[in-house]
């Protein structure tokens, strides 16, 4: 029988997520719980406590991802692991990934508390670092075999502190990680709650989305080199400026994406530097970023092309030379539709407003989808906003989303209909 309303405490996960909170919060609200730093390690440690607390039993993997582990009957049986992540962006909210790891555990104490046992073993992971301070989805990168030696020794982050540095600096061998690759033989499924993160569900006043596929995207590092010169001096037929490069290009985005993308594509210039960067120096250096998206991997290499002839019909025009470094490259993945039908099963037992949508922002689901099927529920964003002190989710959807998850971990681990 499926778990009614009762079963999830909004007050005992509500207290998880401001206690957690705390953890990492600074003077302007925002919580600062980034990979590897001190905060985050306290955090992991808080997370396995309550783990503990809640009858699991807990580990760490070399990638440091927490692990908590309610036992089954069939300890043959794959596992199903439910997870998301506890590190944060620079001055972030209170929910994203964390939302759903404390969820996933405040699923699993209800189980327990029902005296229960599932057919297989359910596993809560928070995985390490999924906001990608060292370039990528370290954690659970590391879980699917896809880190290499090369990834430990020459991951930086964007102020050029070294992954290898940073995890020893809070006591951690970094070359373990390279041992955290699961057998996909003993993973038989990975459910993901997380909030939506754009505007979709808080408009339509809806509570849920049953997530179908996860947007692949591509981060790159751009150059434009020219000459730096005197602002004062230099004749602007003249000039070799680098930034001119960068705002050009940027008014070809809106193009590039009309003639190479789709409904679904996103392209966004998200940090530009300058060099000298002097307020009376025409600059001779212009570093940028690029993120694009799409759910088609077909739509992400035409527009990759597409930006390549742009960067170099700009360069020529300019006078400037163009470089540019692939930071990262992850593919669009469908859910699978069995265990859509499960999460949608349980949207329709649970008697909430929920919808069918598309992730445009990438998540663990999206790594963990090499390894075994997966699934996604989304909770709504008030007014879009997330990665701010400003991101929430209303507590009556945060609990709908929860019977979502209990309902749909049920119907995997327990067989029920």
């Amino acid at each position: 029988m499926v778990a009614t309303k009762a079963g999830i405490s909004i007050d005992r996960l509500g207290a998880d997520l401001r206690a957690l909170a705390e953890i990492g919060r600074a003077e302007d609200g925002g919580v600062y719980r980034m990979a590897f730093s001190e905060a985050d390690m306290v955090g992991k440690s808080w997370l396995e406590e309550k783990m503990k607390d809640a009858g699991l039993e807990t580990s760490r993997d070399g990638a440091c991802n927490v692990i908590g582990k309610l036992r089954g009957t069939d300890p043959d049986a794959p596992a199903l692991l439910v997870g998301s992540h506890i590190d944060t962006v620079p001055c972030a909210g209170i929910l994203d990934g964390t939302l759903g790891v404390l969820t996933g555990l405040e699923c699993l104490r209800v189980i327990v508390e029902s005296g229960r046992t599932p057919a297989c073993d359910i596993e809560l992971v928070a995985f390490s670092d999924e906001e990608g301070r060292f370039g990528g989805m370290f954690g659970s990168q590391a879980f699917a075999g896809q880190i290499t030696p090369d990834t430990i020794h020459s991951a930086t982050d964007p102020g050029g502190v070294r992954l290898e540095d940073a995890m020893k600096e809070v006591g951690l061998d970094p070359w373990q990680a390279l041992q955290a690759r699961r057998d996909p033989k003993t993973v038989g499924g990975y459910l993901e709650l997380h909030i939506e993160q754009g505007p979709v569900l808080s408009t339509a006043e809806e509570q849920v989305a049953v997530v179908d596929a996860i947007t692949g995207l591509f981060k790159w590092s751009i150059t434009f080199s020219g000459e730096p010169n005197h602002a004062g001096t230099t004749p602007m037929p003249l000039r070799r400026d680098a930034f001119m490069g960068v705002a050009d290009f940027a008014h070809e985005i809106p193009r590039i994406l009309d003639e190479n993308g789709s409904d679904c594509s996103r392209a966004t210039i998200g940090r530009v530097e300058l060099t000298p960067g002097s307020p009376n120096t025409v600059p001779g250096e212009a570093v940028f970023t690029i993120d694009v998206r799409d759910t088609d991997e077909t739509v992400m290499n035409e527009l990759a092309g597409a930006i390549r002839k742009a960067l170099a019909a700009i360069a020529r025009r300019r006078g400037l030379r163009f470089t540019y470094h692939v930071e990262s490259w992850i593919k669009p993945v469908a859910c699978h539709p069995r265990l859509v039908e499960k999460v949608d099963a349980a949207a329709q037992a649970a008697g909430v407003r929920y919808r069918h949508m598309e992730s445009g922002a990438a998540h663990d689901a999206q790594i963990m989808a090499s390894v075994c099927p997966v699934a996604m529920i989304f909770v709504p964003s008030v007014d879009g906003k997330s990665h701010s002190p400003a991101e929430w989710t209303p507590y009556d959807d945060i609990e709908a989303g929860a019977k979502v998850m209990l309902g749909a971990i049920e119907r995997l681990a327990f067989g029920e209909s």
